[in-house]
C-alpha cells in the first residue's frame, strides 16, 4: 500500500490484524504536529490508527525500493526462454526475516 493510498483506506475505516506487543517511540515535533494535523482531518482514526497505517505504508515503499541484485543462480526462465537470475540484494533477506517474525507473532497470537 502506498501513502497515498492511505487516505482512501482512511476514509474507508481500514482495519488490520495487530501484534499484542506494544513499540514505544518519540516523534520529531514536526511529524507529531503532521500526526494532530491527520487526526483532526480524519477524525474516525486514532493517533495510533495513523501511526501504524502510515507505518505499514512506509514499510511497503521500503520494501519495493530495495535494489534488484542479480545472483549467478538461474531460477527460472521467462516467456522467451531468457533465464532469470536470482536476487541477492536485500529483498530475499527482509523477506526472510519478515516471514520469520510474522511466523513469532502469529504463534504468539494462537497462544
Amino acid at each position: 500500500m502506498t501513502v497515498k493510498e492511505l487516505v482512501k483506506n482512511w476514509q474507508d475505516q481500514a482495519h488490520g490484524t495487530l501484534t499484542k506487543d506494544k513499540f514505544t517511540v518519540n516523534l520529531a515535533v514536526e511529524d507529531a504536529a503532521r500526526i494532530d494535523a491527520l487526526s483532526e482531518m480524519y477524525p474516525k482514526r486514532s493517533k495510533e490508527q495513523l501511526i501504524s497505517e502510515l507505518i505499514s505504508a512506509a514499510l511497503a515503499e521500503l520494501e519495493s525500493s530495495f535494489p534488484y541484485v542479480q545472483g549467478s543462480e538461474v531460477v527460472a526462465t521467462d516467456e522467451l526462454g531468457d533465464p532469470i537470475f536470482a536476487d541477492v540484494g536485500p529483498t530475499p533477506k527482509f523477506l526472510s526475516l519478515t516471514k520469520k517474525y510474522l511466523s513469532k507473532y502469529n504463534d504468539a497470537a494462537n497462544d
